[in-house]
Parts: structure tokens; sequence; C-alpha cells
């Protein structure tokens, strides 16, 4: 890793010209408000964020078409970012495989100064150009892969250094900011930007633009896994059942598109291998496990390509 030097005086200016290093005007006598007030001007500059989010709309759209095509091929989907970025990216790949099913490298998520940055800050772990470039070579980067950096700032060394290692492997990159014309720019094919504003403590993007950064991928994944058949409407098929809420849940999202009574359900999926979208298939199609697997498979995992549209059924 890099040695961690003092910063220039140049480094310093362009951090002054960042909006998430501004001075918010609405929150110049913070340390005046009573609880009721903090939380009332806390909560008004949150709304802030859907509308930044909505703004990027179109470029978080061209990275949900880049990921599913990167995932249909056989390619992952790998955050990179630094502190709450990181965490964040880290959050958002843990839970894809209990809600979507997902094998757990499907969707990676690297923070700097590894699974300790999760808890404990690691000092300068964000100012190596070459670390994220070791830690993406530690998961077996390549080009079929697609890289999204995380970074409020848009300038944060870690990232752009990992983000331009996966352009020279031929990977797609993505990358999410909350300034505009940030340096990320000539290393992102795809660059979504939430300009949110000053955060309510200044500098602290833990704010504002974590939250804009939490919305950004909970849409990406979100709208990616839909793209690929993890839903049937808006109903989670494709859940794994890994405690005593999901399974119930499996057993009435079963009970809601057969028919079927909760105890039916429960048989049923047994039989399908605690596959929601494998006994529903069995039901409508009068197959077995095996069969409907395989006819899942043939229809690249689209519940509807293979029963079609049916009642959805109260429980």
């Amino acid at each position: 890793m890099n040695s961690l030097k003092s910063p220039r005086m140049t480094d310093s200016q362009s951090l002054l010209r960042l909006t998430t290093e501004a001075i918010n005007p609405n929150s110049a006598n913070l340390d005046s408000l009573d609880a009721l007030q903090l939380v009332r001007l806390i909560n008004s500059e949150d709304q802030l964020v859907a509308s930044a989010v909505a703004a990027a709309a179109e470029s978080i759209a061209a990275a949900i078409d880049c990921v599913v095509e990167k995932l249909r091929s056989g390619g992952r989907l790998i955050y990179i970012g630094v502190g709450t970025s990181g965490r964040l990216g880290v959050l958002d790949a843990s839970e894809c495989p209990p809600t979507f099913s997902t094998p757990p490298g499907l969707v990676v998520g690297l923070i700097a100064g590894g699974d300790k940055a999760l808890r404990t800050p690691i000092e300068g772990a964000e100012d190596s150009l070459t670390q994220a470039a070791e830690d993406l070579a530690t998961v077996g980067l390549n080009g079929r892969d697609c890289v999204m950096g995380i970074a409020s700032s848009g300038r944060t060394p870690y990232v752009i250094g990992g983000l331009r290692f996966a352009k020279m492997l031929g990977c797609a990159t993505l990358g999410h900011s909350c300034n505009s014309d940030s340096e990320m720019a000539s290393a992102c094919d795809i660059l979504i930007t939430t300009v949110v504003g000053p955060e309510v403590v200044s500098g602290s993007t833990r704010m504002k633009s974590g939250t804009a950064t939490k919305m950004v991928l909970n849409i990406l994944t979100t709208a990616t896994m839909v793209r690929l058949g993890k839903t049937y409407g808006n109903l989670m098929v494709d859940l794994r059942a890994t405690n005593t809420k999901l399974i119930l849940r499996s057993q009435r999202l079963v009970a809601r598109l057969t028919g079927l009574s909760a105890e039916a359900a429960a048989v049923l999926l047994n039989r399908a291998d605690g596959e929601v979208k494998t006994a529903v298939v069995m039901h409508h199609r009068n197959v077995e496990c095996n069969v409907a697997q395989g006819l899942l498979a043939q229809a690249g995992g689209h519940l509807r390509t293979v029963i079609g549209d049916v009642p959805i059924h109260s429980n």
C-alpha cells in the first residue's frame, strides 16, 4: 500500500470545491437546536435525497442494463469503496443471496482495509491507488465482471485506482458520486451522480450522501434481479429460506400463487427442495421437481415464461 503523505495544497483546494465538503447554511446553528428541531432539520434535508436520485434515473437505468448483461454472460458485480461507501457496498452485496437466492459470489463487496474496516476505521486505507487492484486480483477479477466504484467525493484514490485496474482488464466500470464533475468520471463507463448538497454536519457523508448511496444500490440490484427473473410481479419468488420468517414467507408465496392451503404449500415446498418457483411450476404444470427445474432453466429463471399469468390468491 502507498505510504500516507501530507496533503498537498492542490488537494486541499480541490476538496474545498466539493459540494459534499461545503458548509450547509440551513444547519449553521445546529448545536443550539433541541431534539425536535434537530429531527425536523435532518429530516427536511433528507427529503432532498430522493429528488437527487430521481435526477440520475437515466444513468442508473444504463448501469442496470450493463450489470444485467454482465451477469447473464457469467460475470459478477463487484463493489469497491471506502468507509461508509464501502460498508454500503458490502451490505448490498450481502443482502442479495437471502433476498434473491443468488450465489454468494455473484455480487461482491470490497472495502478498503478489508473486513476489519466494516467496524473499525483503517487509517489511510483510502489513500492508496494500488491497494484496490490487489484486492480485486484476490477475488479473481476478469473481463466478464462489472466493477462499481462508490465514493461520495468522487476522488478517492482507492476507488479510482481500482476502476482503472478494472478497465485495463476489460471490465465494465460503473461509479457513484455525490459531486458533479468528479475525478471518477474518466475511470467509469457509466457514472451515477446524485448531488444531495452540503451535509447537515459539514463533510459527514454518512448522512445524505450515504442515504443516496443506499438508495442507488438498492435500485441497482433490485432492478437487476427483477430483470433476471427473480420476481413474479412484485413477489419475491427466488428468496432463500434461511430462517423461520423466510420459511413462512415461502409457504405464503406458494399458497398465493397456487391457491393451496398453507399446509399443502409446505408439503409442496418440501418436494421442491424448498424452492418457491420450482414448487409453483410443479403445481401449475403438474410435473415433478426435476422437470420443473429444467423448465425454469430453459426460461432463464423467469417464472412467468413457464406458467404465464396466474391469479394471485389472498392468504
